[in-house]
């Protein structure tokens, strides 16, 4: 058995609309082998995970699993199980009941999926339950405790921290989009294109870097505001112990020395009363910046506001960490029990941080004449800091709603004048219903990217869901962060139709992201060369912040490898499904690449729209896939389907007397006559005539006029590697990719109406497609051309050298092609050339391209040579004449 790969599918997929992982397994020997021949396997699984006992399976009750495992089931399947019941042992954070097994179409090997809601355990998930199962199968021990410890601290470090977690949450509640680049930061992208948002933590891309760098400065903010009547304390910057000496007496009572640039009370030694205990507060702020503060102790009770874009949004009390004593347990052991609490964790990733008995703990409590070995007595408190940050074991008690308005307005001010949009103000007051003033209280810092958790997870009172507030700040009500997504899918023209669309939306003024086989674009700069049509590259589009509009071609491949790479369209598109990629991945019929294609429509929006080939029988019928408005599309003046949906008032676009309609019900609005457009060249391109009905229809479904669909359609001239035609010397070249038999046919009866004397075809098929689907792609160009040549790809994705030519060759021959009408040069460079050179006046030649700059550098080549010789020809027939007139 051997785990082949595993990934993480975090978009809509076709196994389930929520993440999942895919597990490509090969189970090799064990593949006719069930679990229950094999000798005290069944017995050794459920000893490791007895939880499995409680698997419902296909059954629909608990023991159902168990009941198939003693039966006889399959490797994996069982695979499946394993890793959902290592997932609840994780937590309840990672559960998941979801799991699939199906066969991926070759012997012995199979794609097991799963639910998780977190990648790296669920890839951790996928590689444990493989060594699990292998050290089963081998009569092996294994120490599932220590795999699940392993589950968890995955889990723990790919979490978000609390606040950055209350902002996620909250935009995905409004619906919108979020995406996470990566999970070791607490960095966010919020929204699509150049409606996003970004926020790292609780800073965000309207935060002001002058203002976080004032706010880093304590010194600087203190004087900033004490010049503007906010009560603060007196401070005085010192670099070394003599000016902290000179501080302290000036200042005349108890001090805090701290870091100018520090944060989360690191460096801090507050309540500093004798000069003794200067030097060491000195060296320790020193640690953390060689400016250090001795500033003012104002004596009152801790509090941290929150403000949100100039606005309060919550108040807490601050309890420093500390200790109940009972009068039996050391402080030490006291600390240890107060960390058994499940809300309290390392650092910033739960709700509350664990006690730490560290350098600073210890001298909290010689300060008070205690030590870690202390018994309190009953009911004492024993605080082992003197600050009162979460960052080190405090608590907090919500206040809110007894903070004075006069408080409210003045730190409301005190932030403007920072210039901050998220901020957490910490004030020391006697009591924060009262106003303060001068002699009263004083504002102490003003910090930048402030934790949430003490308002989201206060130990005492209301909770306030600061998150939200963020994010209502960075979209007001009404806005979702999101733009037009178009995403098309099909088996032929899906290129074609997403540059038009991407060159209609363009010139009517938007700027565009475009992911293509070709490439991906941002309006007309290609930023990724090659085939970009799956879910990373569609991600790629919608985190660019310049994009206002997307159009996504949406390949096969990417939506069975990797899913969808946004959450959900506003115009889904299926151009039409024919014979190409059956008995890949699975796919063993057109029902089954429907299927997998019909993800896009299912994923659109209910207020969207899902344009639908009236034109193709197999797509009509996916119509009830989708919650979003069908838009039907047609070729064909007497569609049935698009008639009956007009009669019912619903909407089309289709072709009468050589002109593209838009309608709704009776409406109909004439757009552009077909010979208008020169992608259709005038008419005789039938399958760019769908292409463009495809295009109109789209654009008009995202409120683009009439005029502008015109404009566009007239103006779209350049459609790289698809019937682009070209004259060399006494003939014409054709570059396509036609890959399948459909596009080879389409091809073929597209330029057959160009009238050529001799249309030649250079010929290739994909070495992954099914051999029929080969032969038949053969048979097309048999059919479809007069004179062949057979290449073969560069990749040749399994075969051996010449095995996809031969097959083509049986495909021509059986349309009754003669032999000696048929080439075979495998390589593309090389056989172009050959057929350039073998052209002769008014023939077309035809090629179908693997490497588009391959053979359009053979084309050049060619034209190079043929100009040199006519130049060589001419200056010598000018020599010739010249002779002539001189015997003259």
């Amino acid at each position: 058995m051997q785990l082949l790969y595993s990934s993480f599918i975090s978009g809509p997929n076709v196994y389930s609309y929520r993440p999942v992982v895919r597990a490509l397994l090969d189970i090799g020997v064990y593949e006719n082998i069930a679990s229950n021949t094999i000798a005290g396997f069944v017995a050794r699984l459920l000893i490791l995970l007895p939880g499995l006992k409680q698997h419902s399976c296909s059954r629909g009750y608990p023991g159902g699993f168990a009941e198939r495992l003693h039966e006889g089931t399959y490797l994996a399947h069982i695979f499946e199980h394993v890793a959902l019941e290592l997932q609840t042992l994780a937590g309840k954070d990672y559960m998941s009941s979801f799991g699939k097994t199906r066969g991926s179409g070759c012997k012995g090997i199979y794609n097991v999926v799963f639910g998780c809601k977190s990648g790296p355990v669920g890839l951790a998930v996928a590689q444990g339950t493989y060594q699990l199962l292998a050290a089963v199968l081998a009569g092996q021990a294994f120490n599932v405790s220590e795999l699940v410890a392993e589950l968890k601290r995955v889990g723990e470090s790919a979490k978000l921290g609390p606040s950055t977690e209350a902002i996620y949450a909250a935009a995905r509640r409004r619906g919108i989009p979020v995406l996470r680049p990566d999970y070791d930061t607490n960095f966010l992208i919020l929204g699509y294109g150049h409606r996003q948002e970004r926020v790292w933590a609780t800073v965000t891309g309207r935060t002001s870097s002058v203002a976080v760098d004032l706010a880093g400065d304590k010194y600087l903010t203190n004087k900033l505001l004490r010049q503007n009547a906010v009560p603060v304390p007196i401070g005085y910057i010192v670099t070394n112990l003599a000016e902290v000496i000179e501080a302290f007496a000036a200042i005349g009572g108890p001090v805090v020395v701290k870091p100018v640039g520090g944060n989360h009370g690191k460096g801090v030694t507050l309540n500093i009363l004798r000069e003794n205990e200067l030097e060491a507060a000195f060296v320790l702020a020193a640690k953390y910046d060689e400016r250090v503060l001795v500033e003012e102790y104002i004596t009152g009770r801790q509090y941290r506001l929150c403000v949100v874009n100039g606005k309060l949004a919550a108040g807490a009390e601050r309890i420093p960490a500390h200790v109940i004593g009972d009068g039996v347990h050391t402080i030490a052991q006291l600390a240890d029990i107060v960390n058994l609490d499940p809300a309290r964790g390392f650092g910033h990733s739960r709700a509350l941080t664990r006690l730490e008995l560290d350098s600073a703990a210890i001298t909290t409590l010689s300060r008070q004449n205690l030590t870690t070995q202390s018994i309190p007595k009953a009911g004492q408190s024993v605080y082992i800091r003197d600050n009162a940050n979460l960052s080190a074991g405090a608590t907090a008690v919500d206040i809110t709603d007894c903070i004075h308005p006069d408080t409210v307005r003045l730190v409301e001010r005190a932030v403007r004048l920072i210039d901050l949009d998220v901020a957490g103000v910490d004030l020391v007051a006697a009591d924060i219903s009262q106003p303060m003033t001068a002699g009263t209280g004083a504002i102490i810092e003003i910090n930048a990217a402030p934790g949430l958790r003490m308002h989201l997870h206060p130990s005492t009172g209301a909770a306030h869901d600061v998150g939200a507030d963020i994010v209502e700040y960075l979209f007001p009500a009404g806005t979702d962060g999101r733009i037009p997504i178009v995403a098309v899918t099909g088996t032929n023209g899906k290129t074609t139709v997403t540059r038009l669309i991407s060159h209609i939306f363009r010139q009517a003024g938007h700027k565009t992201g475009m992911t293509t086989s070709e490439g991906i674009y941002v309006d007309q700069e290609c930023i990724v060369y090659g085939d970009t049509t799956g879910p990373v590259s569609a991600a790629m589009v919608l985190a660019d912040p310049t994009v206002e509009v997307a159009v996504l071609e949406v390949a096969r491949g990417g939506i069975v490898r990797g899913g969808l790479g946004y959450d959900y369209a506003d115009v889904g598109v299926i151009t039409n499904i024919t014979e190409d990629h059956i008995g890949q991945d699975g796919i063993e019929d057109l029902e089954d690449l429907a299927y997998i294609k019909s993800l896009v429509i299912e994923t659109v929006r209910p207020d969207g729209v899902v344009l639908l080939n009236a034109d193709d029988q197999r797509i009509v019928t996916l119509k009830s896939r989708t919650k979003a408005e069908i838009v039907y599309f047609s070729t064909r003046l007497d569609n049935l389907a698009v008639r009956r949906h007009l009669g019912e008032g619903r909407k089309a676009c289709f072709v009468k007397n050589g002109i593209i309609y838009l309608a709704s019900g009776q409406s109909e609005q004439p757009i552009i006559p077909i010979v208008e457009i020169p992608l259709t060249l005038q008419g005789f391109a039938q399958h760019n005539i769908q292409n463009v009905v495809i295009a109109a229809a789209a654009c008009w479904c995202q409120g683009l006029p009439a005029t502008a669909i015109r404009q566009g359609l007239a103006s779209f001239s350049e459609n790289h590697g698809r019937l682009m035609l070209k004259d060399v010397r006494t003939f014409q070249v054709c570059v396509d990719y036609a890959h399948n038999p459909a596009g080879c046919q389409a091809l073929a009866s597209t330029l057959r109406r160009l009238n050529p004397c001799r249309l030649i075809g250079v010929i290739a098929a994909p070495g992954d497609r099914r051999d029929d689907i080969i032969v038949s792609l053969g048979r097309e160009a048999g059919q479809g051309f007069d004179v062949i040549y057979i290449k073969e790809d560069q990749d040749l994705r399994g075969r051996q050298p010449g095995e996809t030519a031969t097959l083509l060759m049986r495909g021509v021959l059986e349309a009754g092609c003669a032999p000696t009408l048929i080439t075979t040069i495998l390589d593309e460079r090389e056989a172009v050339s050959t057929a350039l050179a073998c052209a002769e006046s008014g023939d077309l030649v035809a090629i179908f391209y693997e490497q588009y700059g391959v053979v359009m550098d053979a084309i050049t080549a060619f034209e190079k040579t043929e100009n040199a010789n006519r130049s060589h020809s001419s200056d010598y027939q000018d020599l010739v004449v010249a002779g002539v007139r001189a015997e003259g």
